[in-house]
């Protein structure tokens, strides 16, 4: 193929299609969930890792007896309850809705990662508690456990209920999701306040 105007004809001639760089393929998305084939259940101890995944609506709890160098990972778990007895050292949960946790003590944390819909309660104590990308969360600590940390991030609805009063009743207390983040120039730092609603 050659130009139109005549002086740029004799000198040089337009590149081809097939010359031209080509633009990358779009990225292939993900199945939708409905259209993935789903994986066997499985729960087993591998060394001193526990591994609970694929589970899907049973009826039953799922139990296991954990020791105090046991790690417990539950993936893909949904409308499952499960049960870590003893003193383990942490539990993970990641991508799982309407999990039911139950944890008699650990030495670390329960670690919870995209997550919907999700109960926990502790019949012991717990140091700490981290939520990342969890919508919706009920926990119930024991009387044992009220000094537990929960650091959460990108998660909104949960709820904390904790043993109050004479009679021992759970009082439901809503941890905040909205921060008011502004500069102080007398202080010469920013400054972070929880967003209080009243009404």
């Amino acid at each position: 193929m050659t130009h139109k105007n005549p002086s740029l004809r004799a000198s040089t001639s337009v590149p081809s299609g097939n010359d031209r760089p080509r633009s990358p393929a779009p990225g292939k998305k993900p199945k939708p969930e409905s259209m993935r084939m789903k994986k066997p259940s499985k729960k087993e101890l591998e060394g001193s890792k526990w591994t609970i995944e694929n589970f899907e609506k049973e009826t039953e709890p799922i139990e296991i007896q954990a020791e105090l160098n046991h790690s417990v990972l539950i993936s893909r778990c949904n409308n499952t309850t499960v049960i870590v007895r003893g003193k383990a050292n942490q539990v993970t949960i990641e991508n799982s809705n309407r999990l039911s946790l139950v944890v008699e003590s650990l030495v670390s944390t329960v670690d919870v990662v995209k997550a919907q819909n999700f109960a926990l309660q502790v019949l012991g104590t717990i140091p700490t508690v981290m939520m990342d990308q969890v919508d919706g969360a009920q926990i119930y600590f024991s009387k044992e456990s009220t000094a537990t940390q929960i650091f959460h991030s990108k998660s909104a609805g949960i709820n904390l209920n904790v043993i109050a009063g004479p009679e021992d009743d759970y009082k439901e207390v809503p941890l905040p999701s909205q921060m008011c983040t502004y500069y102080d120039a007398a202080k010469g730092d920013l400054v972070n306040e929880i967003v209080a609603h009243a009404g």
